[in-house]
């Protein structure tokens, strides 16, 4: 038995069957066809529109109607629908069927009526063309059958009434659907949004990959210039585009934001490096792509500012100026990229209608935003929870959490010039190890750039910097990283309250600064059951 029963009338042209077709595809309704059915049923009937006519008209003489009915509940039989399924009955034609579909379905029957002038009906099927089946030579033709031209009479019992002459095939979908609730009529939060609060290099991978297993729709923006670097045996893993739960959540789907940036070659090494297949990631077709002249441009940023000269911000600057058509290619205009390009919109929307919970994975952090940055040693984006959601098509009222993730001592790149990558109070590597008590190098060694491999720079935890980014970013939660550069002993801490005293105190300090809890700690890179305190609530 199915859940929705959705009786379509309205003359013939008016759209019945692109609507069945459309919700079908969109949606996986089943479509109960009477014209089939009763092709089915009655095999020697000539295969044209007069006879079928007639036939029709036999049968509700005979059945009072129920005809249609009977058939309905044949076909949901034969065919094992599901309860929670919606099926299309395309179409009825008299009153009498919908009287005996209410009858027999009760308040699951829902009717909709298509409708348009009798000229454009007569211009639709004066082009129409079924195969194998016979139609008449004119529109009037069609009109001279009493049923075909009561049909309109159905108008006022319709709990809805379409007019598809005045709208396209799409909108047609939408408004149905819409009538129907098969977009879903709550605005509900499902959207966990994690944030860098820093310059970027907080430990956002290895965040993320700890929470992605209670995710079903995974979501990355940003662009290549962005390392999350994640715990795997025998050597960490370093995603520069796809989400960095890939592998600890390998059910959830993977989406790359339109508002990203993505290197074509690089991608598709990531893809295969991880065994993703096409069915799983969907790359928005106006996603844009980064061509070896963008990172060609950005050589000189390098020394200038720091960047890591993936040409992120050169193909975002294209993207702006060459706006005329043909000018710029998208995700959608590379062959190999086709497999992967899908709606992310759709996808999103039918995630939320299933009440699936998401993931959104910024990249690189607060203090790095092109508009609330230091400027000029800033990025090509917004890294803000609202420039994120931007990118990745999600509107604000379906958040439920943000994380924020900060370091205890927070980094930038290395200006391989020589010069400054950006203000910070800044110190040496050498002094951090001696304050938590590691030998020389220990830390040093291991701080260099995702992307840019380069020495990163080090510096005091910046308070106003923290609560610039609260204000910015409004997070629900914190997880704070590398506790261990706080003292090595908070590397053995399974618990919160075995973390060093003076740890306990920097935490408080903290959550009064940013107005959330700390809920994550990360006490050093290992596998993130082992090295990361859940304290959330949620």
């Amino acid at each position: 038995m199915a859940r929705l029963i959705v009786a379509l009338s309205g003359h013939v042209g008016s759209g019945k069957t692109t609507l069945g077709e459309f919700l079908h595809n969109r949606f996986g309704a089943h479509c109960f066809k009477t014209k089939d059915y009763l092709r089915t049923r009655h095999p020697g009937t000539a295969a044209e529109r007069g006879a079928m006519q007639a036939l029709g008209e036999s049968l509700d003489r005979k059945t009072g109607g129920h005809w249609v009915t009977d058939g309905l509940t044949r076909n949901i039989q034969a065919d094992q629908v599901s309860e929670d399924a919606i099926v299309i009955v395309d179409a009825i034609r008299r009153k009498s069927q919908l009287t005996a579909l209410r009858k027999g379905y009760g308040p699951m029957v829902v009717h909709i009526h298509l409708h348009a002038s009798d000229r454009e009906l007569a211009r639709r099927y004066g082009r129409r063309h079924v195969s194998g089946f016979q139609e008449f030579k004119s529109y009037a033709n069609v009109q001279e059958n009493v049923t075909e031209s009561r049909v309109g009479q159905l108008h006022d019992s319709a709990d809805i009434v379409i007019d598809t002459e005045r709208c396209t095939a799409e909108d047609v979908m939408v408004k149905a659907a819409s009538f129907l609730g098969l977009y879903g009529r709550e605005n509900l939060r499902l959207v966990d949004v994690v944030v860098g609060g820093q310059y970027g290099s907080e430990g956002k991978g290895h965040m993320c990959s700890f929470l992605a297993r209670e995710y079903d729709v995974l979501v990355r923006v940003g662009g290549p210039n962005a390392g999350h670097k994640v715990f795997r045996r025998p050597r960490p893993v370093t995603f520069h585009q796809l989400p960095s739960g890939v592998a600890s959540a390998v059910r959830a789907k993977l989406v790359i934001g339109a508002g990203a940036t993505i290197y074509v070659p690089d991608l598709l090494a990531e893809i295969n490096q991880n065994d993703v297949d096409c069915d799983r990631l969907a790359i928005d077709p106006q996603t844009m792509v980064i061509i070896d002249k963008d990172r060609s441009r950005e050589q000189k940023l390098v020394d200038g500012i720091g960047s890591t000269g993936c040409g992120g911000g050169a193909a975002n600057a294209r993207r702006i100026s060459g706006r005329l058509p043909g000018t710029v290619k998208l995700a959608r205009d590379y062959p190999e990229l086709r497999p992967y390009v899908r709606n992310t919109c759709e996808l999103l929307e039918d995630a939320f209608r299933e009440r699936q919970k998401v993931l959104l994975e910024g990249t690189q952090g607060t203090g790095l935003s092109l508009y609330h940055g230091h400027y000029p040693h800033v990025t090509s984006r917004d890294t803000t929870v609202a420039g994120c959601l931007a990118e990745a098509g999600i509107s604000p009222s379906r958040v439920r959490k943000v994380i924020m993730v900060c370091r205890t001592y927070p980094i930038r790149v290395q200006d391989p010039s020589g010069g400054t990558s950006g203000p910070m109070r800044e110190i040496a590597w050498a002094e951090v190890e001696r304050r938590a008590g590691f030998g020389r190098n220990a830390i040093r060694r291991k701080e260099l750039g995702s992307t840019s491999h380069r020495q990163r720079r080090v510096g005091e935890f910046e308070w106003v910097a923290l609560r610039k980014a609260a204000t910015l970013n409004a997070p629900t939660d914190i997880a704070l990283t590398f506790a261990d550069y706080l003292t090595k002993k908070n590397e053995e801490a399974r618990r919160f309250e075995q973390l060093e005293a003076a740890t306990l105190r920097f935490i408080g300090d903290v959550e009064r600064v940013a107005g959330a809890p700390v809920s994550l700690i990360s006490t050093r890179f290992d596998h993130p059951n082992r090295s990361i305190i859940d304290r959330r609530a949620w």
